[in-house]
């Protein structure tokens, strides 16, 4: 077989051993995820303004740095791995743009790309990156399970198939939600409906 065909199995071993308290886990880990822990940073940072002052590789440095101080995490796979991660990603966007609001106090809102992953239609807007985490806060208080799905899958980039391992619910429930969430946000980022 393959590296790569070992590489999953391998970061899941990796990430029990770290959970069971061995420090050099970590350390075999982390060229192991690096590249996907980049392409997340990059995804958020893409969805970001242009001359956003944020880089990918401190994104990365800044996320990792947070995973690092999860002692106490059970680590149950690569996808719960990257779905933790995710999440510290956008915390820390969310962080940097509350920060840099209230140091500009009324300037421009962070903006990032809410693009067709999210919305039922095809059009394409951009939508206030606080706006995105009020609304996803408010989805959590009435559905926790599909404000995760919507984590999962964009802010994380895991697919169906994942995104229904990591939450130990079959695809289609999560491809049911998955649709019913996307309107619910695009009525509420957009203050429209979609009919």
């Amino acid at each position: 077989m393959p590296e790569t065909a070992h590489r999953p199995n391998e970061i899941s071993r990796l990430l029990q051993a770290w959970s069971d308290g061995n420090g050099r886990a970590l350390d075999e880990l982390l060229p192991l995820v690096y590249e996907e822990l980049h392409r997340q940073a990059h995804r958020f940072l893409r969805r970001e303004r242009q001359n956003h002052t944020l880089q990918t590789t401190a994104l990365i440095h800044e996320a990792y740095l947070n995973l690092v101080e999860q002692s106490r995490v059970d680590w149950q796979n690569r996808e719960h791995f990257f779905a933790i991660s995710a999440n510290m990603m956008r915390r820390i966007l969310v962080n940097y743009a509350n920060a840099r609001h209230r140091k500009k106090r009324g300037g421009t809102a962070e903006n990032i790309e809410l693009n067709e992953s999210i919305l039922i239609s095809a059009e394409k807007t951009d939508v206030d990156l606080l706006a995105l985490d009020d609304a996803l806060t408010r989805l959590e208080k009435m559905d926790e399970q599909q404000a995760q799905i919507v984590e999962l899958r964009y802010f994380g980039g895991l697919t169906i198939e994942e995104t229904a391992s990591v939450l130990g619910l079959s695809a289609a429930t999560i491809k049911r939600d998955w649709k019913m969430t996307k309107a619910w946000l695009y009525r509420e980022l957009s203050g429209k409906d979609e009919s």
